[in-house]
């Protein structure tokens, strides 16, 4: 897929809807300095493109319980397509990983898992996290505090 060409008023229209996804199209339009009908309409292109790919809520993880976060490092036995790929179809069966991202450098995947306490995490990686496909060790780093996460609100 061609990557889309944005202007000022498209990006524009990104970082307010990265703060707020459920402002107005017109207060959107106030925001970014046009009408509403122009700013609808590129924001209509800017989602046929693939630009923006959806709207989704933001949840206090505090409130239901998953407050609790390790970023694990994953070293796999084998990188080769297949085995990437297996790797990648299990992980996304596993809910408590928020995410998981390939690596380049001194372990192969970094994943981000959310979960009640230590107890519930510790549970995660026996049962869930270690038996991956081709894992060869895991090393997890405990949130102490999250200081900055995606999705939360900052000035523009």
């Amino acid at each position: 897929m061609a990557r889309a060409k944005l202007d000022a008023f498209d990006h524009a229209i990104l970082r307010h809807l990265s703060v707020n996804g459920r402002m107005s199209v017109t207060e959107l339009a106030d925001r970014i300095g046009l009408t509403k009908s122009p700013t609808q309409a590129r924001l209509k292109r800017l989602e046929d493109q693939g630009v923006i790919m959806g709207y989704r809520a933001q949840i206090d993880a505090h409130q239901i319980d998953i407050a609790h976060i390790a970023f694990v490092e994953i070293k796999l036995s084998d990188t080769r397509e297949a085995a990437l790929r297996a790797f990648n179809e299990a992980v996304r069966l596993i809910p408590e990983i928020e995410e998981c991202h390939l690596i380049a450098g001194a372990f192969d995947y970094l994943l981000k898992v959310r979960s009640r306490d230590i107890a519930a995490y510790r549970q995660v990686l026996a049962e869930h996290i270690s038996s991956l496909p081709h894992i060869t060790s895991t090393s997890t780093h405990v949130v102490m505090e999250a200081v900055k996460e995606t999705g939360a609100q900052s000035p523009l």
